[in-house]
């Protein structure tokens, strides 16, 4: 029987060999490479502005020109990532994806200058834009449908952990080596590097499948493996998709709460433990609220995290308490805990197996796309407190929050031909 891309069912493969079995081999070898990446990239984050300001001598402008660029060539790429996945495999963009963040961060370590720099990041955020849509598709073709929320908590726990030991030994490693800040540019090549490596161990039953469906068309002179992966999104992810795509709008980057932080008072080492402190939280908490997700309704776990997120954007907006504002960081760690895999399972759930890639593409495309908007007008309202925006953001997050967890956009519409999905 031909597959129906708006169907529930997940994939047969090599990979799902019975339906509890949701902790696949290449989920744990996934999960391990993004902890690998995420440990160096967070191992600059929280000082690659001083190096870029302080070392480099390049003013801040600079500083948000290079992360605005960097993140909109990783929303750009994604779709393009998505629908490839599905028409040629996932391993080999998720092999170059890698390979392209390590080459980012080799480029930072070589940096003599600040357009060295911007280059780097553009190929650093390049190779997350070509990885990120393959790599989910690939964990959800191993996973039934009912259990990808805790398949995805469990990536993004792993993935967030290198988040919490990231920075923890880049500010270790600061205090060792005299606060200069070169060497450890040097010290995140060295996780970024073993994740590539890790690579060769994922299996990918899908390439293989596909070669063969090809060699079958070409035989028959069909055009079946191309009418799959061709089909037309189902209006309910395109409704879902297009919701979490608005409220990105009000979502900027983290790294202008870190300012906030600095102007309530927080020093250089305050902000990096604080950092770590919520990224704990995001790391604890999601698996459960993934697996939660499987028993309720997604887009309501979404909805609590967005509460959270409410939480903590006016919180952090009206506070001037320094340990007040630790505790709301922590608080909003559960933000991204039940919105970041919970999100993914959600999109995953809503299209059939030949759809994965470039659901997982057009979702996380579009969604950071709109984040690097949310950066451009929060930053150009911040006026050194970064009161107004956060105020903004949070009350509307609230609404949204209301909004999903009254009227979920999965809901089946009366009269509509339509299964029920989380």
């Amino acid at each position: 029987m031909a597959e129906l891309p708006g169907t529930d069912a997940p994939e047969p493969s090599g990979d799902s060999p019975a339906p509890r079995a949701w902790l696949t081999r290449n989920l744990v070898l996934l999960s391990a490479i993004s902890f690998l990446q995420d440990t160096a990239s967070e191992l600059l984050y929280p000082i690659l502005p001083i190096f870029i300001t302080a070392v480099l001598g390049a003013p801040a402008a600079v500083l948000g020109s290079i992360e605005g660029l960097a993140d909109g060539i990783s929303a750009i790429v994604s779709p393009f990532a998505g629908r490839a996945a599905d028409r040629l495999g996932r391993k080999p963009l998720i092999a170059n994806g890698y390979g392209l963040a390590a080459v980012g961060k080799l480029l930072i370590a070589l940096a003599t200058a600040w357009p060295t720099v911007l280059v780097a990041r553009c190929v650093d955020r390049l190779g997350k834009g070509v990885r990120g849509a393959p790599r989910d598709a690939l964990i959800a073709d191993g996973v039934l449908a009912a259990q990808r929320g805790r398949a995805f908590g469990f990536h993004r726990a792993m993935d967030t952990s290198g988040a919490v030991v990231g920075p923890l030994i880049g500010l270790a490693a600061y205090e060792v080596l005299d606060h200069r800040i070169r060497p450890l540019l040097w010290i995140a090549v060295i996780p970024a590097l073993l994740s590539v490596g890790l690579v060769a161990f994922v299996r990918d039953p899908r390439r293989d499948r596909v070669r063969m469906l090809s060699g079958e068309a070409a035989k028959n002179h069909s055009t079946r493996p191309e009418a799959a992966a061709q089909a037309p999104l189902p209006p309910t992810f395109r409704r879902v998709a297009g919701i979490l795509t608005v409220f990105s709008l009000v979502n900027f980057p983290d790294a202008l709460l870190l300012l906030r932080l600095h102007a309530i008072g927080f020093s250089v080492a305050m902000t990096i433990l604080a950092y770590a402190s919520y990224n704990v939280v995001y790391a604890l908490f999601s698996y459960p609220a993934g697996a939660l997700s499987d028993h309720l309704s997604r887009a309501r776990i979404y909805a609590v995290g967005l509460a959270f997120f409410s939480l903590g954007y006016i919180g952090l907006g009206l506070t001037r308490s320094t340990s007040l504002a630790w505790v709301i960081l922590c608080a909003y760690g559960m933000f991204a805990a039940c919105t970041d895999g919970v999100g993914k399972a959600w999109v995953s759930s809503l299209v059939g197996p030949a759809l994965q890639g470039r659901a997982q593409g057009i979702y996380q495309g579009l969604t950071g796309m709109a984040i690097v908007f949310a950066g451009v007008w929060a930053g150009l309202l911040w006026h050194g407190s970064g009161v107004v925006p956060l105020l903004v953001s949070g009350t509307v997050a609230g609404l949204f929050a209301l909004w999903l967890f009254v009227a979920p956009p999965d809901r089946p519409r009366v009269g509509a031909m339509s299964t029920p999905l989380r």
